[in-house]
């Protein structure tokens, strides 16, 4: 809505104007109260704060994401590598049944988890090395730009539920960038 009224605030003329910065310095206050009722609940337990700082030990992951991730995944560190791929919907699933072999897709899952992932995958791609060295392995081998984030986002939410199993902080030497082929 803040872009909306910042564009609809361009456009405007004379007194329609000075409603729409009404309106604009209305919204900003209630986005600073919901983050910071977001901030207060994500840090209500010492157990939720270690959990969040942990998390944002990761490139790619900041207070906003790691806050979201353990409000709307609780299951997050609890499930294995597969079953967590599978509930957020990034585990791909095949179409096959007798001789034929359709193509594998994700699908179900929790959506608003998948775009949090996706939001930290456009991140991490930049500043985090080895899920960049994963993406462009993926691209060098011939994967459309969407297959190799999807794959990018399955490896960071691996690394992440491995992440909060064990307690352990992000380590960019511990994350297999590329598949060894034999």
């Amino acid at each position: 809505m803040l872009s909306a009224e910042k564009n609809r605030k361009r456009q405007a003329r004379g007194p329609a104007k000075d409603s729409i910065t009404q309106h604009i310095d209305w919204l900003k206050a209630q986005i600073s109260e919901v983050d910071e009722t977001i901030k207060q609940i994500s840090e209500a337990t010492a157990e939720q704060q270690s959990r969040k700082a942990l998390l944002q030990t990761t490139r790619g992951i900041g207070p906003v994401i790691s806050a979201s991730l353990l409000a709307l995944l609780p299951e997050l560190g609890q499930l294995n590598r597969r079953q967590i791929a599978a509930l957020v919907g990034v585990a791909p699933f095949n179409r096959d049944s007798g001789r034929y072999q359709g193509k594998r897709r994700i699908w179900g899952g929790l959506d608003s988890v998948r775009r949090l992932l996706y939001m930290a995958v456009m991140t991490a791609m930049r500043f985090n090395p080895p899920i960049r060295a994963y993406y462009q392995h993926l691209r060098d081998r011939g994967k459309p730009k969407k297959v190799a984030m999807i794959a990018c986002m399955r490896k960071l939410l691996v690394c992440l539920n491995a992440m909060l199993k064990s307690q352990t902080s992000w380590d960019e030497n511990k994350v297999t960038a590329v598949f060894q082929t034999t």
